[in-house]
C-alpha cells in the first residue's frame, strides 16, 4: 500500500498564497521558509518537499500567479464583437488583480531583487498577453481598428489597465473614487481611440 501523501496540492496552494501575501505586504525580507511554514501551520520539511528551496518557491509563485491570471483571461468568451471582447478582457484584468492581489507584485515588479523566473515560466507568462493581441487582430481585420501592429495596440491597452490597477491595489487613488466605473470608462475610451 502506498504511503499517504501528506504534502498535497491544497497545502501547496496555501503556501503560495501566503508567500505572495508576505512579499506584497511586507517585502522580500519577510519571506523566510521557516516563517512561511509557521504561518501556514506546517513544517519547513513540507516546504522543501513541495518546492525544493526558496528559489524554486519563488518560481512556483510566479507560475501560479500567471496561471491564475491566464485562466481568467482565457475564459473571456470570444463573440462576434472583438472590440467588446477587448473591453471585457480589460475588466477581467482588474478582476483578476483584485481576486489575487498577493500575486500582483510578483507578476509585474521586481519585488524580490535578483529573482529571474526560469525561461519556461517567462514564456508561459508572455503567453497570457496573446489573447489580447489576438482580439486586437480580429478588430483590425474586421475594419474596426486602425491598421497598426496588433502588439502596439495591445501594449497600450495593457499599460492603461496595469497603471490603473496598480494605483488601486497600492492604495494610491483618492478615497472617494468609485473605481469600477472610472476604470471601465477609461478602458472604453482607450479602445475607442483605436477605432477606424
Amino acid at each position: 500500500m502506498p504511503r499517504p501523501k501528506t504534502h498535497d496540492d491544497a497545502l501547496r496552494v496555501r503556501l503560495l498564497d501566503r508567500a505572495g501575501e508576505l512579499l506584497s505586504t511586507e517585502g522580500p525580507g519577510a519571506l523566510s521558509l521557516r516563517r512561511l511554514a509557521a504561518d501556514v501551520n506546517t513544517s519547513t520539511t513540507a516546504v522543501y518537499s513541495l518546492f525544493g528551496g526558496k528559489s524554486a518557491l519563488l518560481n512556483a509563485l510566479y507560475d501560479e500567479a500567471f496561471r491564475r491570471f491566464g485562466e481568467r483571461v482565457a475564459a473571456v468568451p470570444e463573440t462576434d464583437d472583438p472590440v467588446e471582447d477587448i473591453v471585457r478582457m480589460g475588466l477581467v484584468y482588474r478582476d483578476s488583480a483584485l481576486a489575487d492581489p498577493q500575486f500582483y507584485l510578483v507578476m509585474f515588479s521586481k519585488v524580490v531583487p535578483n529573482f529571474e523566473p526560469v525561461a519556461e515560466s517567462r514564456e508561459a507568462a508572455n503567453r497570457t498577453f496573446l489573447p489580447l493581441v489576438r482580439n486586437v487582430g480580429r478588430a483590425v481585420r474586421a475594419g474596426l481598428f486602425v491598421e497598426v501592429p496588433h502588439e502596439d495596440v495591445a501594449l497600450a491597452l495593457w499599460g492603461l489597465a496595469h497603471g490603473l490597477v496598480s494605483l488601486e491595489i497600492n492604495g494610491n487613488l483618492p478615497p472617494t473614487t468609485e473605481v469600477a466605473p472610472v476604470y471601465e470608462r477609461a478602458i472604453r475610451s482607450q479602445v475607442g481611440g483605436w477605432r477606424r
